[in-house]
């Protein structure tokens, strides 16, 4: 199974590519030895990338909604410096 590819092999080889991605999974395809971009289906990449919902909907279905908080502060004011 190879998950890797070199940019130039990736160019070369795009089709190859694409359909290991569709069989195999996510390629990885790799610039100078580091990764660089990943090649996967397009349900995948939907997947990620759907929305999930706003930040209050999140806040709503949180566990921890009905607890309360203590936000007051102390009135301490620091402590005395001579300067």
């Amino acid at each position: 199974m190879r998950d890797r590819w070199q940019l130039q092999d990736a160019k070369n080889r795009f089709s190859e590519l694409v359909d290991t991605a569709l069989s195999e999974g996510p390629q990885v395809v790799t610039r100078h030895g580091r990764d660089t971009v990943v090649v996967v289906p397009v349900e995948t990449y939907r997947g990620l990338t759907r929305p999930r919902g706003s930040l209050v909907e999140f806040f709503a279905r949180s566990p921890l909604r009905g607890v309360r908080l203590d936000l007051g502060r102390d009135g301490d004011t620091g402590r005395s410096l001579r300067l």
